[in-house]
């Protein structure tokens, strides 16, 4: 099933919720992360992993420098 797998680097995976109506029924739901398939770099090895986008915008990030 789609949007079922989990990231990687931070292990974020679906969540439980509910869909609430406008009379107040609760039906259940699930809240999946947005996953990619991602090329990264590990110990200088190309290795293909499933990251979520907010692991892939801080990977992008460039270091402070002071």
């Amino acid at each position: 099933m789609a949007g079922t797998g989990t990231c990687d680097i931070c292990g974020k995976h679906s969540m439980f919720g509910h869909n609430v109506s406008h009379a107040a029924n609760a039906t259940n739901r699930r809240f999946a992360p947005n996953i990619q398939s991602a090329h990264l770099m590990v110990d200088g090895v190309s290795k293909k992993m499933q990251v979520c986008t907010r692991c892939l915008r801080t990977l992008s990030k460039t270091p402070k420098t002071k």
